[in-house]
């Protein structure tokens, strides 16, 4: 697949394939196409090259609007706070495309949006303003918005950015429950390669818009792959009391003696 904002290409030759109950975390230094991938799979921008089908074979790009949104949800990474609405509102309104025409109702989503605000931490939030929360609290809501949307596939773009470390760690045990226990097919863009070495069962290493390697985190998070990607010195070691990989860019001041 290729993407493309006018002549310059931003994406090229791209194969990425979301499976259900596995969660493949994007990495690559900033510019290498990995939100650009994230709209072009959600339909949000147009493929220049190749397409983007659905585990029935469909064309994303078949679909009706409604269609898609009933099939995927993207967490992009700029949500502006709507004015003069609670939390509870912007979380209901990921059911839209769930109600039926006509005025149809809902009868799953009450449950469905409580769920995404309990799971999200933001459910004694449901009754204030969205313009008065914390770009964290913010972040929470948009999220549990599109867990409420109860699509197989679930795109996330930066989901940690602007949260503390509890709802960072909290936002990836999330990730690994959808995967694990209801079967959703999860890509998650992702800076932190700590956080995709603990949350991923795939990694995809872009960098100038290609994919230089896909493969487990053992695989795709080493020294030899990661150094030339970023352009610095990146040590990568087992943590002995978890297993879990544990990286390290190399800064000038890194060997500075401690003060004192």
């Amino acid at each position: 697949m290729r993407a493309a904002y006018g002549p310059t290409v931003v994406v090229d030759d791209v194969d990425v394939a979301l499976v259900p109950g596995r969660v493949t975390a994007l990495i690559g230094p900033n510019g290498s196409g990995k939100s650009t991938l994230l709209r072009t799979l959600a339909a949000l921008h147009p493929a220049a090259a190749g397409r983007v089908e659905l585990a029935d074979g469909a064309a994303i790009t078949d679909l009706r609007p409604r269609e898609v949104a009933t099939r995927l949800t993207l967490l992009s990474q700029s949500r502006s706070a709507p004015g003069g609405v609670t939390v509870r509102e912007v979380v209901e309104y990921g059911r839209h495309p769930h109600s039926k025409r006509w005025g149809g109702g809902d009868p799953d989503g009450p449950e469905v949006v409580l769920r995404a605000m309990e799971m999200t931490g933001v459910g004694d939030l449901a009754d204030r303003p969205v313009d008065r929360l914390s770009g964290g609290q913010l972040q929470r809501v948009w999220l549990a918005s599109c867990l409420a949307q109860d699509t197989p596939v679930l795109l996330l773009d930066e989901p940690t950015t602007y949260l503390d470390l509890r709802y960072q760690v909290e936002l990836l045990d999330i990730v690994r429950d959808l995967a694990d226990q209801h079967g959703i097919a999860v890509g998650i863009v992702l800076h932190d390669l700590d956080q995709a070495a603990a949350v991923a069962d795939e990694v995809v290493l872009l960098v100038e818009g290609r994919v230089v390697a896909v493969g487990t985190p053992a695989d795709v998070l080493t020294t030899e792959l990661l150094s030339p990607a970023y352009g610095v010195t990146v040590d990568v070691h087992t943590d002995p009391h978890d297993g879990l990989l544990r990286t390290r860019a190399r800064a000038r001041h890194h060997g500075r003696a401690p003060i004192g």
